[in-house]
């Protein structure tokens, strides 16, 4: 499956510059792989130990896939793949 794979300015330096990479794969874990071969390093920033970052958010069309089948995902043609460091903020 062909889909788009977004990052925010942050993690853009790990895809030497760019915003957005296509890739392909099944699963969330495929592209993961497929985005990995072509830019060393990257799989690193969004996994630890098999399992995806605590810190890091990675939505499929706008839904978060830790409430899908998170890695397991599956993936269509079009799909939109975002990744994004996890924020929080406030004032006391």
């Amino acid at each position: 499956m062909a889909v788009e794979v977004r990052v925010t300015g942050s993690m853009q330096k790990f895809l030497r510059g760019q915003k957005s990479v296509p890739a392909e794969g099944s699963t969330v874990l495929d592209v993961l792989n497929h985005v990995e071969a072509d830019y060393p390093g990257f799989r690193d920033l969004v996994m630890s130990d098999g399992q995806l970052h605590r810190f890091v958010n990675v939505y499929l069309n706008d839904e978060d896939v830790r409430y899908l089948q998170q890695l397991d995902t599956g993936l269509k043609d079009g799909d939109i793949l975002s990744v994004l460091p996890a924020l929080a903020g406030g004032a006391a």
